[in-house]
């Protein structure tokens, strides 16, 4: 049986090599399905500890296997995502992404450099454990369709089929060093919306001449606003939101069409299904009611996301041996996405949160020019991550 003591000495010894890839990745930020650079280089890294992988999945996603003893046991994957964001970094740091336009402000060069921090504590414990730890790193978490779905397709656990899945997710709002945890729904389905309003368009100084789909448009808006307040039930957390909203006419020209684009998010499928039927029949009734035509186009994203009640209870127990008393939170459900949620649909999960706010500095939030983690949290990621690998193979 492996001593925790021993993980946390392996992460100190290890800890200013990754720090040093850490602020590599964040330097060199790649968008999604653009992750070449960052892929090769992990791919080195992976070299350097003598590692085998296979790579090119789904462009230029990456996956592999640290065998212990008796490896056909049993199996625990750990997954990270791979892909930056279309944002202009705003920060002072002295390895601020040179990619101009392109920055990890949603925490993934965390995620990449604790999954090789751990596949380095893991092949040194190799000899120690029973069982295989399948590591995973995937591109393009950040676009739909995402490379969860993509990676699954291309057939990464057709060989092997791990008995279950974790990841974990940067969170500026809790304290470095502490990790949250929720059993069963933790983050929402996403679907996209796309609306065209058509009506006739004219002179603004005869609008009963025309038809006008602004008006209609606005209408429209507000009906679909009911999904919320008077279909979805209390007890059923949902969402929806316009998020652009497109007349392009003048001071003196109603435009003939409208265009719009929302989202919807929830956590039940049955309702997912249903709150499609009612964005289709609220807008298009509502259009007709005005003399207008409303076409409804309905973009399917992500799943919600699943965490296995047992495992995760089970990893809520090693994250609080592993960790100091009181580090381990109860996580909320969040309306956010994450296609993970497709790993967590064959394969029992546990998706985490994992504190990253630099103590005694403003919170800068995910998605944010200004986003930042304390480097610190490297020792609680890559030590926990190495601690649940270890005691789910054991079990």
């Amino acid at each position: 049986m492996i001593n925790k003591d021993t993980i946390k000495d392996l992460v100190n010894e290890e800890f200013d090599e990754i720090v040093s890839i850490r602020r590599h990745l964040h330097k060199y930020p790649e968008l999604s399905k653009q992750e070449k650079e960052t892929s090769k280089f992990i791919c080195n890294e992976l070299d350097k500890i003598g590692i085998k992988y296979c790579n090119d999945i789904y462009g230029y996603g990456i996956y592999g296997f640290i065998d212990g003893k008796d490896p056909q046991t049993k199996c625990v994957a750990i997954r990270a995502d791979m892909d930056a964001l279309p944002i202009d970094e705003q920060t002072s740091l002295d390895f601020k992404s040179v990619n101009k336009g392109v920055m990890h402000a949603c925490g993934h060069d965390i995620h990449m450099s604790s999954l090789l921090g751990t596949i380095k504590i893991l092949n040194k414990l190799k000899d120690s454990f029973i069982g295989r730890v399948m590591f995973i790193f995937q591109p393009s978490e950040e676009e739909y369709p995402g490379g969860a779905i993509s990676m699954i397709k291309a057939g990464i656990f057709n060989k092997v089929k791990p008995s279950s899945i974790f990841a974990f997710h940067s969170t500026p709002e809790m304290e470095c060093g502490t990790v949250g945890m929720k059993e069963g729904e933790l983050m929402a389905s996403t679907d996209e919306i796309y609306i065209t309003i058509k009506g006739k368009g004219g002179h603004g100084a005869t609008p009963h001449l025309d038809i006008d789909p602004i008006v209609t448009a606005c209408h429209v808006v507000t009906a679909l606003q009911t999904i919320v307040s008077r279909n979805a039930k209390p007890t059923m957390p949902t969402t929806f939101s316009v998020g652009k909203f497109i007349a392009n006419g003048r001071t003196n020209i109603i435009p003939s069409e409208v265009k719009m684009e929302c989202i919807i998010r929830t956590f039940d499928e049955s309702w997912r299904k249903e709150c499609h039927n009612l964005i289709h029949r609220i807008a298009e009734n509502t259009a007709k009611a005005f003399g207008a035509e409303a076409e409804v186009f309905i973009d399917p994203g992500y799943p919600f996301v699943y965490n296995d009640i047992d495992l995760t209870r089970k990893a809520e127990t090693y994250a609080k041996e592993f960790l100091p008393k009181d580090a381990v939170k109860q996580a909320e459900m969040r309306m956010t996405s994450e296609d993970f949620s497709y790993f967590a649909q064959i394969i029992p999960a546990c998706y985490f949160r994992l504190g990253t706010h630099i103590k005694n500095e403003p919170i800068a939030n995910l998605h944010t020019a200004y986003f930042n983690a304390d480097e610190n949290v490297l020792k609680t990621s890559i030590g926990l991550c190495s601690y649940l690998a270890i005691k789910t193979l054991e079990e």
